[in-house]
């Protein structure tokens, strides 16, 4: 039994989609199974509710083997430990309890970097790894830097201005990768059941790109020029509290990319192992360009 948690998000649902056809009993939490594809529900056995609920995941784990688990920023969250952290707690007490075997779960780089302690959401997502793994559970955690999907919250300003944003400086180069890879990975390890203990699964994309080159294969790939623009780290945050974060999620997303523009993301050597195939031109050409012409 493989039980996924958010099974229509991003991520989830592209790791949903890879297991369908594996044969395996699958489970999901979903606090809307409306919107579940009528496929997936005459597949698998949903279970509803949230992740972070005792009791629905003692439901949910009752009889599993492995779990898929991710835990989605919350904008109103008024801690960013509590966010993750807390958050994953009934989950821990629930895997020991119902003797769950495996767990795979979205992480991110920087563990034993300098700026480790000071990410905000990366350091609440290595704190949450850190408790998961001390249930004793097999554990591999996806370490991921940001993924190219990110663009898709820019489409509006790409299309009628040519332009993108980020705070981290426009000719840093850094590893990049797409969310359709880490979901691959993801499914490929809940459907091997022979790894044990604990360690993390680095997924860094083919190739590390500045948003100078970024913007280039932008341009290139849509037929029309896109620039990057740098902006502050604090242009950067207040935009969070505009559209009604908290302040402890936005001070979390700015410690993020503060740390991730000091190096955060270099944390992991390259190698054939955490090279996924999905480049940034075919994701351009795969996602983004549809989702412009849209």
């Amino acid at each position: 039994m493989i039980v996924v948690t958010t099974p229509t998000g991003g991520i989830g649902h592209q790791v949903l989609e890879n297991l369908l056809d594996s044969g395996e009993p699958i489970r999901v939490i979903a606090r809307d199974p409306s919107r579940l594809s009528s496929r997936t529900r005459e597949r698998v056995e949903v279970v509803q509710g949230s992740h972070g609920d005792i009791d629905v995941v003692n439901q949910a784990f009752a009889g599993a083997d492995t779990v898929f688990w991710l835990v989605a920023p919350d904008p109103h969250a008024e801690s960013i430990d509590t966010a993750y952290v807390d958050f994953s707690r009934p989950a821990c007490d629930s895997i020991k309890s119902q003797g769950v075997k495996r767990v795979v779960a979205v992480s991110a780089l920087g563990r034993g970097t300098a700026v480790a302690g000071k990410a905000g959401h990366v350091s609440a997502s290595l704190k949450m790894d850190d408790l998961i793994a001390s249930t004793g559970v097999s554990y591999r955690a996806l370490t991921m830097p940001s993924f190219m999907d990110n663009v898709l919250r820019q489409v509006e300003p790409i299309k009628s201005q040519g332009i993108f944003f980020s705070p981290i400086s426009m000719d840093r180069k850094l590893p990049t990768c797409a969310t359709r890879d880490i979901a691959a990975v993801a499914a490929k390890l809940l459907l091997d059941p022979s790894w044990s203990g604990h360690d993390s699964v680095p997924i860094l994309g083919p190739e590390d790109l500045s948003f100078n080159d970024m913007a280039q294969i932008m341009s290139e790939v849509l037929g029309k020029r896109v620039r990057f623009q740098q902006i502050s780290f604090e242009a950067f945050k207040a935009g969070f509290i505009e559209r009604g974060a908290s302040k402890a999620f936005a001070q979390g997303m700015l410690d993020m990319m503060m740390a991730k523009n000091e190096g955060l993301d270099k944390a992991e050597p390259r190698t054939p192992q955490s090279t996924t195939p999905t480049s940034f031109r075919e994701w351009c050409e795969d996602i983004l360009r549809p989702a412009i012409l849209s």
